[in-house]
């Protein structure tokens, strides 16, 4: 008989470079962060939208312009060999929102405000703050055109930083008009550069003729000066655009909201018009843009639907989790309400039921499992349930258990006394338990 050879160990899998894994504890602080979004967007009456995570290359060649890094250097795109499609990994989340509109007639009785978020993807160098797979919360509001809309935008995104607690975040803001004060611009660029081409590089040479505004966002430090004295598209624009400007600003002004105007500030899609703003700190490095939008009036129109008006932003989650770590600030997950001790393994079954009613009242709990030695030492159940972030303890004893109560113990506050509780009455111990949230 032949002898068989042990197995040999699997290698071990890793995740993909720059695609992380999202562990607890720090799984809980994005729960706590995706709720305070979601009870923002309810106060202002945005409401939520799910698209795909893939989508055909085509939507992003159309929406974002080729001539642009996330086209030409940063997509995951592929060709599905069942049917041969261009497919997509979303980089970026605006032309899928707007993709669906289209294909399921949102607007047709009403204008829309939407969010979302998830996972995009892009093929970058992985850094802090920086990420192949990252995560968006964005905020679209479609067939909108007073720039009153826009200006709410930026405070609904000023009233999350307010509420996190982060305030070291500067708002930035621009205007980059319409087509046709575009194309004067662009002229005036090219002009411009063509006469300094002894300073630019092989990418803003590259790019001069096809898309000039793009080396307005250049950061070469060599080409910083000749960038700075680049015609300014502000001198270019018509009074629609300038009355259009003054109606988000203000709109800031009477709430008191900072900003600083930014004559170079382009963003990094072709979809832009009028209003573009950013969200930038200083603690994050080079990756200090931590929310950034503006007006897309035509993008609908690109990618097949009528001209609708629409304006929105993206903001980036690991950023803004970054920034609130750097900043000391913290949004702490609500904590559980209880840890249920027993040392009995046979009165699990009964100790489970009163449970399971706690659960059904809203209270939050997690028991001591067993194991297959048996239950832990009453003493040892302690230590772990002081270790957790539960308020309270409830221990099923055997004197408990013998008369049908339960004894409460704080964990977290030492002036709540210990008591008894009978297990007849489990929806009152639940309402006291909550009480002392």
């Amino acid at each position: 008989m032949q002898e068989q050879n042990p197995p040999r160990k699997a290698e071990k899998l890793l995740a993909v470079k720059g695609m992380n894994d999202i562990l607890p504890p720090d799984s809980a602080l994005w729960e706590t962060f995706e709720d305070r979004v979601r009870q923002l967007m309810r106060r202002y009456a945005f409401e939520n939208i799910r698209t795909p995570i893939v989508e055909p290359t085509a939507l992003f060649i159309r929406g974002l312009g080729e001539v642009t890094d996330i086209v030409e250097k940063e997509m995951y795109s592929f060709d599905d060999r069942l049917n041969g499609e261009a497919l997509t990994l979303r980089p970026e989340n605006t032309a899928g929102v707007v993709r669906a509109a289209v294909e399921h007639s949102l607007l047709y009785n009403s204008p829309k405000r939407l969010y979302y978020m998830g996972p995009m993807f892009r093929h970058e160098r992985p850094q802090r703050g920086r990420y192949r797979q990252f995560h968006q919360v964005g905020a679209e509001a479609l067939g909108f055109s007073g720039g009153e809309v826009d200006a709410e935008l930026i405070l609904m995104a000023s009233a999350l930083w307010r509420e996190l607690g982060l305030g070291n975040v500067e708002l930035q803001l621009n205007s980059l008009g319409q087509p046709e004060e575009r194309n004067l611009h662009r002229a005036a660029l090219i002009a411009y550069f063509e006469k300094n081409m002894d300073v630019l590089d092989a990418e803003a040479k590259r790019r001069l003729h096809l898309n000039p505004l793009r080396l307005l966002d250049s950061k070469n430090p060599a080409m910083q000066e000749v960038i700075e004295a680049a015609p300014k598209l502000m001198d270019f624009l018509g009074e629609a655009s300038k009355a259009h400007l003054a109606t988000v600003t203000a709109v800031l002004d009477a709430n008191g909201l900072a900003y600083v105007m930014n004559p170079r500030l382009v963003r990094g899609m072709d979809y832009y018009n009028l209003t573009v703003f950013e969200f930038v700190t200083t603690e994050l490095g080079s990756q200090g843009t931590i929310c950034a939008g503006g007006r897309y009036d035509y993008l609908m129109e690109q990618i097949g639907g009528k001209h609708t008006p629409a304006v929105g932003w993206a903001m980036g989650v690991e950023r803004v989790l970054e920034l609130l770590k750097a900043g000391g600030s913290a949004i702490e997950p609500a904590p559980l309400d209880v840890y249920a001790i027993t040392a009995d393994a046979a009165a699990l079954p009964e100790v489970m039921a009163c449970i399971e009613t706690l659960r059904r009242h809203g209270v939050t709990v997690q028991m001591h499992a067993s194991t297959s030695e048996g239950m832990s030492s009453l003493k040892s159940q302690f230590k772990r349930a002081d270790a957790t972030s539960a308020r309270f303890a409830l221990v099923f004893g055997p004197d408990e258990l013998a008369n049908g109560s339960v004894t409460v113990k704080a964990l977290r506050d030492a002036s709540i006394p210990q008591r008894l509780h009978s297990l007849g009455e489990l929806s009152v111990l639940a309402e006291s338990l909550q009480s002392h949230a």
